[in-house]
């Protein structure tokens, strides 16, 4: 791998989730202004804006924790909008979550707070990993072997690095066998490096495991290394969707420049 990221795969074609004219209101502040895609399978996809153009927002009207105020998400065939409870749950089994602060139990150890990742799978509750079965046990080593961590399976999670953390935390999502990955900021607080990391791993699950991963990002050089697709919000509208290869990093930059808002909703409406 070199210093701009590994060379970019071909997503598929398949559509796994479909927003359309989605808007998000909170009180008088508008989050999300009319924003509609289509995210492919075993696609990276990375989400780029200045704070408060309604990233974290639109990450979290696809698995349903922000219900959208108008327009529709269809993720997988289930209509998120308007699901109920228990439709919601059935989707989040195959979402998941990767958070900026890890969201470890910190007293746990890294096998343990993997295998929380497969309490769905589960009809009752689990207390330490013996309590879990040895399939799910050994599923777990496996995850953790693939970040890099399998020698820091009996480790309390606090004891980790933030990077290291954070490929715990992946670990945990990939427990889960979910098709789709949201990762809210999932480099915010990492080094360059342990950034870096943890970027070519979401990339790698993507490709090897045709998982589907919709990233929250500040870090453009990042999104140019790793993304198949970068989508561009500012303001709560999307004034940009293209592939990754073959765009430049001052057009990348475009988005965090501040422009007459006449000009962004001509724009958005070009897409």
């Amino acid at each position: 791998m070199d210093e701009t990221g590994p060379t970019h795969a071909v997503a598929g074609d398949d559509v796994v989730a479909s927003i359309r004219k989605v808007t998000k209101t909170f009180g008088s502040t508008v989050a999300l202004d009319g924003v509609s895609l289509d995210i492919h399978r075993s696609e990276l996809v990375v989400l780029l804006g200045l704070s408060g153009s309604g990233k974290s927002t639109l990450l979290r009207c696809v698995n349903g924790l922000n219900p959208v105020t108008s327009g529709g998400i269809v993720v997988n065939g289930v209509r998120v909008d308007g699901a109920s409870a228990r439709q919601l749950r059935a989707l989040r089994k195959d979402v998941g979550f990767v958070f900026q602060h890890f969201n470890l139990v910190g007293r746990l150890s890294c096998l343990e707070n993997v295998l929380v990742g497969a309490l769905g799978r589960l009809t009752v509750p689990r207390y330490g990993a013996l309590t879990y079965p040895k399939s799910m046990r050994r599923e777990a080593m496996e995850h953790l072997d693939r970040v890099g961590l399998a020698e820091f399976a009996e480790r309390r999670a606090d004891t980790l690095s933030g990077g290291q953390q954070q490929r715990v935390s992946i670990a945990r999502t990939l427990m889960q066998r979910p098709s789709i990955v949201l990762a809210d900021e999932p480099v915010a607080s990492l080094d360059p490096e342990n950034a870096g990391v943890v970027m070519d791993l979401l990339f790698r699950v993507c490709i090897e495991e045709k998982l589907t991963v919709v990233c929250t990002l500040h870090q453009v050089d990042l999104a140019l290394g790793w993304a198949h697709r970068l989508v561009g919000l500012r303001g709560g509208v999307k004034v940009m969707d293209r592939p990754a290869v073959g765009i430049s990093r001052d057009e990348v930059m475009d988005i965090y420049r501040r422009v007459d808002p006449n000009v962004a909703e001509a724009s958005a409406r070009s897409l």
